[in-house]
């Protein structure tokens, strides 16, 4: 079995607990207006591995890991589920703590086949990190491409498998940043009882080169990344909604 990856980090820091080993794979099916890697979209592209190959450089580096382990990313990591199976199911074998960083899109409840692997992929994970980008289906389609069904669903989905979650939310200015929005996703995720961390993160621009260099426009030209501050506030507007329906 072969994965598809764009790129890798031997030293990350903020793609879960402790120092990871984060593969960024190739793919994904979305086309979120703030997207800082236009080049990880096309599928079937960029570096062939197996995971063997990415358990062995792992374990060059080891001692390093010792708190952490291996995050798959993206693209959307979850277009390769079979590549994903193979290399968790043997990193478990030796102990490795795992990780996915995923938009949750490519789940679909009523397509056996997906679940089937969905179910055997979750038996070597140990963590899920969930990009919920709005909790407004309309507003989610503007900005990504496609609605949030599958991904709120994929959401109870690994509720009910017990996988522990962390949530991840970009703060875009005008996009979403509404109060009663961030309040509804609050609601929404403070219900999850395996939700263990939310991440409010604000938009930055730093891919922008990237469009250019492809060709691509950039719908968001213009808008200035938002401050440490706002993303602030508007966590605590997700914060004020999982209160209301915890305490």
């Amino acid at each position: 079995m072969i994965g598809y990856i764009h790129s890798k980090e031997t030293f990350g820091t903020v793609d879960g607990p402790g120092i990871r080993y984060v593969l960024f794979l190739q793919g994904c099916p979305m086309r979120c207006l703030y997207c800082h890697n236009p080049d990880t979209w096309k599928t079937g592209a960029g570096h062939v591995v197996t995971a063997d190959e990415v358990l062995e450089e792992y374990n060059k580096n080891k001692a390093f890991y010792s708190n952490g382990g291996i995050t798959v990313t993206g693209g959307e990591p979850l277009l390769q589920p079979d590549f994903l199976i193979e290399l968790f199911s043997k990193a478990k074998k030796q102990g490795i703590h795992t990780c996915i960083d995923t938009s949750g899109v490519t789940y679909d409840a009523d397509n056996v086949s997906i679940v089937e692997k969905m179910d055997e992929l979750m038996q070597y994970t140990d963590l899920v990190m969930l990009d919920i980008k709005h909790i407004d289906t309309s507003r989610h389609l503007e900005l990504t491409g496609k609605e949030n069904k599958n991904i709120l669903e994929f959401s109870k989905y690994l509720e009910k498998k017990n996988i522990p979650l962390w949530v991840r939310h970009v703060v875009v200015e005008g996009y979403t940043d509404d109060p009663e929005d961030l309040k509804n996703l609050g609601r929404f995720i403070g219900e999850l009882k395996n939700l263990k961390a939310l991440d409010v993160l604000p938009y930055h621009n730093l891919g922008e080169s990237k469009y250019a260099e492809l060709g691509i426009p950039y719908r968001l030209k213009g808008l200035s990344p938002l401050s440490n501050e706002k993303a602030l506030v508007a966590k605590n507007f997700i914060l004020e909604g999982i209160k209301e329906v915890r305490y």
